[in-house]
């Protein structure tokens, strides 16, 4: 086994050496400059080890992404099966058996006549590419001018340069600005900080939508290209579509001819239970972006699914979609993903959460007897709960007070106590829940017990 004082030691050598070479994403490296880095080095379940094999339930599914649980040994042998026999084959020009099976596996899942597949190896680089398709597809049917498009605030789409600008929170768009012109922001669904209608849902719903009208004709109808929306918005906590919401929003693109992208990179393949969240809303979208959950993280993949419609023009004659990726569609991720799919129909994944979505939900609300509570949202294994100073009044922490409270405290003692999730400030404070869509009730409970003993000594620290 080795004696405890030499595994120290290689521990503390490991991170020193995480520190002094591995540039970690969206991280605040100064942090560990005199602490130790965490360290994942198992998972199994539900559940993730370090490397002293502390055990912490994965309240986040990796990054919204480790659907079908850690450990799953036919996943694995997909990717080793594949890889034996075609590693690597790109789609430029040419196709390989697994990229064609997934393609045509995705287009049936999807909803209306979105049949056409364009991989990506991830989400971002799946936003960047509808973007660019929607551009390519107003100049190829006569309206080179079309090439804005719309977001929400507080919204997040992705890091490279369009998909940035099509990102709704300026403090991640600052250091890299100038960007991608033309992204302009309507309000998100936030229904808790509804500026108007705040006691009707629905009225809410219709109020939001029309934003988008009005900044269409704002812009000018002839140079708006796309919307991109989430089904359940990310960034700011878990915001829910309001009733009417999409079916209203559809009207407005259909009347300014503007594509509906329903950015589902999280959203899809199960964390709200149906294969494409946009079923779940009874909406159908132009375009589908989507990646994480479709192979259960077990090998990268992103795709943009694409409705017959706006691909029609891009088939026809000399006419080419000149953007691609090395690693768009590799036959090994392909491989996997087509194993989490075979996996979830298998186990019914999706049945799942439809099932027990109001369980977690209700666990979840338990905390709002806590005075550090505001509000509970989001919908599926996906969920938000924001934090207050005020219950009345609704009142929030400043940016001085979220340092000290999220990160100083909240985000640190919850891995402490054995939760991984995430305790975030992009908008409001929020701390949100995604566990794999294995989770039952013993895992919404465990949940709930660690957020209320951090919380309330959160409370008790301010």
């Amino acid at each position: 086994m080795g004696n405890p004082i030499a595994v120290s030691q290689d521990q503390t050598a490991h991170s020193r050496t995480a520190y002094d070479h591995l540039w970690m994403h969206f991280t605040r490296m100064s942090s560990y400059e005199n602490a130790p880095v965490p360290t994942i080095v198992r998972g199994e379940g539900t559940y993730i080890y370090d490397d002293t094999g502390k055990r912490y339930l994965d309240g986040l599914a990796g990054l919204f992404v480790v659907q079908a649980g850690h450990g799953r040994a036919e996943l694995a042998e997909a990717a080793h099966k594949q890889a034996q026999e075609l590693a690597f084959f790109p789609v430029w020009s040419y196709a390989h058996p697994k990229a064609v099976e997934l393609a045509e596996r995705l287009a049936h899942y999807a909803p209306g006549d979105l049949d056409k597949v364009f991989f990506t190896t991830g989400g971002g680089e799946a936003v960047e590419t509808a973007w660019k398709l929607a551009k390519q597809y107003h100049k190829l049917t006569g309206n080179p001018t079309k090439y804005k498009v719309i977001s929400r605030a507080v919204a997040y789409h992705g890091t490279p340069q369009g998909a940035l600008a099509i990102t709704g929170l300026p403090a991640l768009k600052a250091p890299f600005e100038p960007l991608v012109p033309g992204a302009h922001k309507v309000p998100n669904t936030n229904f808790y900080r509804a500026p108007v209608h705040g006691d009707d849902p629905e009225a809410f719903g219709r109020w939001a939508a029309d934003q988008i009208e009005q900044q269409i004709l704002f812009e000018g109808p002839d140079t708006v290209a796309a919307v991109f929306l989430e089904p359940v918005q990310n960034a700011g906590g878990c915001f829910p579509p309001p009733p009417g919401y999409f079916q209203r929003v559809r009207e407005i693109c259909d009347t300014y001819d503007v594509l509906l992208v329903s950015d589902e990179v999280i959203c899809a393949f199960g964390r709200l239970g149906t294969m494409f969240a946009c079923d779940k809303f009874g909406y159908v979208p132009d375009i589908i972006t989507c990646a994480k959950g479709m192979t259960s993280g077990y090998s990268p993949i992103g795709a943009a699914i694409v409705s017959d419609r706006i691909a029609e023009p891009f088939f026809k004659g000399g006419n080419t979609f000149l953007h691609g990726y090395t690693f768009g569609g590799h036959p090994v991720s392909a491989a996997v993903a087509l194993a989490n799919l075979d996996l979830f129909e298998r186990e019914g994944l999706n049945q799942h959460v439809l099932d027990h979505e109001a369980a977690f939900l209700g666990t979840l609300r338990r905390l709002h007897d806590l005075p550090i509570v505001g509000d509970v949202r989001g919908n599926g294994f996906f969920y938000g709960i924001e934090l207050v100073k005020d219950k009345t009044t609704k009142e929030s922490f400043t940016p001085e007070e979220c340092e000290r409270l999220l990160y100083g405290f909240v985000s640190k003692r919850l891995f402490e106590n054995g939760l991984y999730c995430r305790a975030d400030d992009r908008g409001d404070p929020v701390v949100q829940l995604a566990p794999p869509l294995i989770s039952g009730q013993d895992t919404f409970d465990e949940i709930e017990q660690i957020l209320r003993g951090v919380l309330t000594e959160a409370w008790t620290k301010l």
